[in-house]
């Protein structure tokens, strides 16, 4: 079953979330849906969400550090008190918007692969990579695994080419397909395609080979259309 996950980004806020939250719950019950399911809220959102077996809270950013002189971060601590056991480490907008080097980012992944924690690792190119061709895409892509194991138990990977977030322009299947099935040369993990996906191209997207789920930002933000996106693959093998 694909694995689909909504990233709220710096959207919605502990009301709206607990909303968004509580319909989604009421869906997956009430439609006994088997896909794996993952929501990354705000911080200052989490709350003591009542979850289902296929709905997993993630953060979507957290410093690697229990708890400590960090001002503005969150740590181990502020996500056990929620019981957080799931985290989106290397966002392309945490690399290129808030400078994450890929130092930064190993030592966030180490701290929480060791805390045993659901990883979901991003990885990808910005558009100047991509006009060079596959071969740079491929280069560029594998030195985003400087220095993480990528043979974690609980790590899935999520390919989202930079120049395709929030842009409204999706990569062809042929150029997904290309991409993952490199990937998967080499990785055996779980591979979430993410970059402009939405209700309308979630299908078909979810049935291209080595797209093992999709990792959604703006068009899951309404929680009518993230319910449409799980209900157009909740089939799919």
């Amino acid at each position: 079953m694909p694995i689909i996950a909504s990233n709220f980004k710096t959207n919605h806020t502990r009301k709206t979330t607990k909303e968004y939250i509580e319909k989604l719950n009421n869906y997956l019950k009430n439609s006994s849906i088997k896909n794996e399911v993952l929501v990354f809220p705000t911080s200052t959102s989490f709350d003591s969400f009542y979850t289902v077996s296929s709905l997993e809270i993630g953060a979507q950013n957290a410093y690697c550090t229990n708890n400590g002189s960090f001002t503005g971060e969150i740590g181990l601590e502020q996500l056990e008190e929620f019981n957080i056991k799931t985290i989106l480490i290397g966002h392309s907008e945490r690399r290129h918007i808030l400078s994450e080097s890929q130092e930064d980012i190993a030592k966030k992944y180490e701290f929480y692969k060791q805390q045993g924690f659901k990883i979901v690792y991003c990885i990808g190119e910005p558009l100047e990579v991509k006009n060079q061709g596959l071969e740079k895409i491929l280069e560029y892509i594998f030195e985003q695994f400087i220095g993480i194991d990528i043979n974690y138990s609980n790590l899935i990977l999520a390919y989202e080419p930079v120049w395709a977030i929030g842009t409204g322009v999706t990569a062809t299947n042929e150029d997904i397909e290309k991409i993952h099935s490199a990937i998967k040369e080499k990785i055996s993990k779980p591979l979430l395609y993410g970059g402009s996906v939405k209700v309308e191209n979630v299908r078909d997207i979810c049935q291209i080979a080595n797209v093992d789920g999709a990792l959604i930002g703006t068009a899951s933000w309404k929680v009518e259309d993230f319910i449409q996106i799980i209900e157009n693959t909740k089939d799919l093998k």
